[in-house]
């Protein structure tokens, strides 16, 4: 069941990130990418985001991730990601995700571009796929 979990992940490229910071959760809607094991999210923000901030008080985030803009109601899927931020320290690994970024999502060029701007590595602790209004499948990475 991971495997499936894991390829709908990479299926995708949106997701909805959920932090929390100073009691209060906020949402964002984000572009990502994974890499093949599907260990780790990336996401691009500025510095200066509510959300970063968040991540600066509490590393703990969640993401949904879905098909609803490609199935019929009943047949949606989606999966939840339970995960922690933990920063990038390597040079070699952050130009080779702001590389991948610019391919996969071209239209944020301004933004991976820009010197305020942050990668985020999301790194993924559970799975929970909800196969239509009735199944769910619980992993834990």
């Amino acid at each position: 069941m991971i495997e499936k979990m894991k390829s709908l992940v990479r299926q995708q490229n949106m997701c909805v990130l959920a932090t929390v910071g100073s009691q209060k959760p906020h949402c964002s809607l984000m572009a990502y990418l994974t890499e093949d094991a599907c260990s780790d999210i990336y996401l691009v923000t500025r510095r200066n985001s509510q959300k970063f901030i968040n991540l600066s008080q509490n590393t703990a985030v969640s993401l949904l991730i879905d098909t609803r803009g490609n199935q019929e109601r009943g047949r949606i899927q989606a999966v939840t990601v339970a995960g922690d931020y933990v920063p990038i320290d390597e040079e070699a690994l952050k130009e080779r995700i702001q590389k991948k970024f610019l391919s996969a999502h071209p239209h944020l060029e301004d933004l991976i571009n820009h010197p305020e701007t942050e990668i985020l590595r999301i790194r993924i602790r559970s799975f929970l796929l909800l196969d239509g209004p009735t199944e769910a499948y619980f992993e834990i990475f």
